[in-house]
């Protein structure tokens, strides 16, 4: 049917043609110009459009949604309104468990519970047009995270009218809690771009409370800083450990706190730990490549272990993108016929890119070219972007749960020593930003074989080296599933471990009685992970037991600690450094 030649008997067809220009309007509305890049470089607005389009392209289905999400709506206020007196009625929906509502008036007010009831009702109303929408899949992906989001941002929890919790704590405190919430978000609209503090700053500080491990900073250039790990046992493992760490993020994530972090972990148990800190690099290094990254990074750090320690081998350990970066590297090295690394593990990391977890709502061809555009202003992606970006992916817990606690309750955040390092952002060089979502997110080149760094195409196949795969089955970033497929795509014994975590804790995982994974004993990788799964063994213990004895056993004999820095690389200042604490 022509929307734009309605025929007599089609007795819709006006309204399609209504609908066709409301649509196109709508698109114009969310952001079709592209000087709406700066405001919304993933194209969310777009993709909007487009469900608004399809939507209203079939007013049938449009009509027979409305009428359902009205009468199960009417049959919400009728199900309260018994309620008022008495009658225990169930109303149209059985709405899933969900923290936000966990105050009893959510229950047993029948006002609240009607708002709960007609949220819960819009969500479903609005999922169910999505599902009926005609959109490809990435328009789909961005379409169903953009009105998440806004379902999120419209749940009656966030506003004080609807929210029980913030209603009774304003009576309790005599409008004193509603001064203190006001006062924080006039604060945090100056000073936190508008979102709400998730710590207090100052309560958590690298080299005090974080990045706490004792070591010394003994190699320095324009990208990263190498800090060696003071001994902490009488003998230590002959090869040496170097750490991996992404650069999206500070480096202490692998060494959080005392008894949290997993170098502290590493140094007790006898190894000569050695970690990589990034500089928060600005508009001077905006032309750095994952090359550089390679390079200046992974590699030249390599050498300084080597020429401090004496070893011709090293263990690697790698998280998320330093993950991804440390199996290049032994690409890298496997095409040069180099023997320079003695085991790898791997955190949480993607090398198969074709499922790319919640980040591919931004790292679609169409999103990556808008983001582009915004970065060849600057040279690099501020690091309230990066912020923000990891935010949204978990909105409810890390942006309107503390909408909730800072400005209805009034309350400071509670101290978190994860929240605080997340807090901690970093900026992005544009050309490595650029070439690393294009490269792997939107092409998957080090999957096919494709990547070439450092005049090496990246073959995955050639690593022989051992290799330890970490995976957390609660991981939004790096799915665990897709972690699985890029353990297969490697040479070697492969021991693929999944925890009960998530991206981070998944990370800061000592033992505790919570701890579980499950591990499989095949040699080899079955195709489905699923069936992998099924055959695994659950072990009631967290993962970095079970990569003690596994890493000691190819971390050679014991013997006396090598010394702290050499002649050619003598300390610099004690950890955490300096790149750590730029801001």
């Amino acid at each position: 049917m022509n929307p734009s030649n309605p025929s007599t008997d089609d007795p819709f067809g006006e309204l399609r043609q209504d609908a066709a220009d409301v649509a196109s309007s709508l698109r114009s509305l969310f952001g079709m110009d592209s000087a709406m890049a700066d405001l919304d470089p993933a194209g969310f607005g777009p993709a909007l459009g487009r469900f608004a389009m399809s939507v209203a392209s079939d007013p049938p289905a449009l009509t027979r949604s409305a009428m359902e999400y009205g009468m199960r709506s009417a049959q919400a206020a009728v199900t309260a309104t018994l309620r008022t007196i008495g009658l225990d009625q169930q109303g149209p929906v059985e709405p899933a468990q969900d923290a936000r509502f966990a105050d009893p008036a959510w229950t047993t007010n029948p006002l609240f519970y009607l708002v709960r009831q007609q949220h819960a009702l819009l969500e479903g109303f609005l999922q169910d047009l999505l599902d009926g929408a005609e959109l490809d899949e990435v328009t789909r992906r961005k379409a169903d995270f953009a009105l998440r989001q806004a379902l999120d941002a419209a749940a009656p929890t966030n506003w004080l009218p609807t929210n029980p919790a913030a209603l009774k704590k304003a009576f309790d405190t005599g409008g004193l809690s509603l001064l203190r919430g006001a006062s924080n978000a006039l604060r945090d609209m100056v000073t936190n771009n508008g979102m709400p503090r998730q710590v207090t700053p100052g309560q958590f500080r690298p080299g005090h409370e974080l990045a706490a491990t004792p070591g010394s900073v003994v190699f320095r250039n324009r990208l990263m800083e190498l800090i060696q790990y003071e001994p902490q046992t009488k003998t230590v493992h002959a090869v040496p450990l170097l750490f991996s760490p992404p650069w999206i993020n500070k480096y202490y994530i692998m060494d959080l706190a005392p008894g949290k972090s997993l170098v502290e972990w590493a140094v007790q148990h006898g190894h000569t730990c050695f970690m990589i800190s990034y500089r928060n690099p600005d508009e001077t290094l905006a032309n750095l490549t994952m090359t550089d990254y390679l390079r200046e990074g992974l590699l030249a750090a390599l050498e300084v272990v080597e020429e401090i320690t004496g070893t011709q081998q090293t263990n690697l350990i790698g998280l998320c993108l330093g993950g991804t970066m440390a199996t290049g590297l032994l690409a890298w090295l496997a095409g040069r016929g180099e023997d320079r690394v003695r085991s790898l593990t791997v955190l949480n990391t993607l090398l198969d890119y074709t499922v790319p977890g919640q980040l591919g709502v931004f790292t679609d061809e169409t999103a990556v070219q808008r983001l582009e555009q915004v970065m060849d202003r600057k040279g690099y992606l501020p690091a309230d972007s990066m912020a923000t970006t990891f935010n949204l992916l978990r909105g409810r817990d890390l942006v309107w749960n503390y909408v909730v606690n800072d400005w209805l309750l009034g309350k400071d955040p509670a101290p978190f020593d994860i929240l605080s390092w997340n807090s901690d952002s970093t900026r992005m060089p544009a050309a490595m930003h650029i070439e690393y979502l294009r490269s792997l997110y939107v092409e998957n080149r080090l999957a096919k074989g494709e990547l070439e760094l450092a005049g090496e195409k990246l073959d995955l196949t050639r690593i022989n080296q051992d290799s330890y795969f970490v995976s957390a089955e609660r991981d939004h970033i790096a799915l665990w599933k897709a972690v699985y497929a890029g353990a297969r795509l490697i040479g070697g014994t492969v021991r693929f471990m999944l925890s009960n975590s998530g991206h981070i804790a998944g990370v800061v995982n000592p033992p505790n009685p919570k701890s579980k994974h499950w591990v499989g004993s095949a040699k080899t990788l079955p195709a489905d992970p699923e069936f992998w799964r099924q055959q695994a063994t659950e072990v009631a213990k967290s993962w970095w037991e079970d990569w003690t004895p596994w890493i000691a056993k190819r971390a050679g004999r014991r013997q006396a600690p090598p010394p702290m820095g050499s002649t050619m690389h003598p300390p610099l200042e004690a950890a955490p450094g300096s790149y750590v604490c730029e801001k």
